[in-house]
């Protein structure tokens, strides 16, 4: 069967032979006014311009990509799986009807992975958002961080990271999810030691400004970690010129310090997904 351009997560998680579906799987057309919403949708907020944006195009165009929905106990209802703001804009230009892909009934579990692959894979939900959805699918349905990873398609500590969220105070959770803050300030407003330091922390980072890089300042200092720097001696061009290979093969900032007898080598990353392509150049076997 042809793919319908859902992507692989998606494709490995809904059914591909129900025998309702038109034309042995092609869409549908479905009442508006059947759909009822994902209790699982782990998206709680579409930004209302880019709703009436999509509704503009849709009286235009009308609905290009099916939704996928999945039927419910309710005879004549069905629960919706991905495309929540084409059935909200396709109610806003006013259509009776929407075309959608029908599956047979998912378990509450397979409506949450469902709902969180379509909006991860479309770069859709905010980190809060998905913290949230990886806490269901961790409290509701015992799925440990590697399971999660797994399932939607993303590294284990990216998961564990985006969880760690939700251990902040509900006022910069509150922060993070107008915009005030980004997750980069979340992330490290997190190694400081409680509640009351996180938030006079994020009364700084928000009054003067902070950027990520000067927000780790702040906290180095608050923890008292003072980044005093000792005088060094000027590095030979031999070793300048190795750092420059290093830093050439690995694609990152390398440091390396000579001592009396060895020294070391400090190589420097910046998000998860960068370590983990560090650690794959340096593991890399024959």
């Amino acid at each position: 069967m042809p793919k319908r351009g859902l992507g692989r997560g998606l494709d490995a998680l809904i059914p591909v032979n129900e025998p309702d579906d038109a034309a042995h799987g092609g869409p549908v057309a479905l009442l508006v006014s059947q759909i009822v919403r994902n209790p699982r949708q782990p998206r709680t907020r579409i930004d209302p311009q880019e709703l009436a944006d999509l509704a503009a195009s849709i009286r235009e165009h009308g609905v290009i990509q099916p939704i996928i929905v999945a039927k419910s106990v309710v005879p004549g209802q069905y629960t919706l799986i991905a495309g929540e703001r084409r059935v909200e804009a396709s109610k806003l230009a006013g259509l009776a009807t929407i075309p959608g892909i029908v599956r047979g009934q998912t378990s509450d579990q397979g409506l949450l992975e469902l709902a969180l692959i379509e909006n991860i894979q479309r770069a859709d939900l905010s980190p809060l958002e998905a913290a949230h959805a990886y806490r269901h699918l961790a409290d509701d349905f015992s799925l440990s961080h590697d399971d999660i990873a797994r399932r939607v398609g993303k590294q284990r500590a990216t998961v564990s990271n985006t969880l760690r969220l939700l251990k902040l105070p509900p006022k910069i959770q509150g922060a993070l999810a107008q915009g005030l803050i980004s997750e980069g300030h979340a992330r490290v407003l997190l190694a400081l030691p409680n509640a009351q330091a996180q938030l006079a922390a994020m009364s700084t980072i928000i009054g003067k400004g902070l950027n990520a890089r000067q927000t780790e300042e702040l906290v180095r200092q608050l923890t008292g970690h003072k980044n005093v720097k000792p005088v060094k001696a000027a590095k030979s061009a031999e070793v300048r010129a190795l750092e420059n290979r290093l830093r050439d093969t690995l694609g990152t900032r390398v440091n390396l310090n000579r001592g009396r007898k060895g020294g070391t080598i400090v190589i420097h990353f910046y998000s998860d997904e960068e370590l983990n392509t560090l650690a794959d150049k340096l593991l890399e076997e024959e």
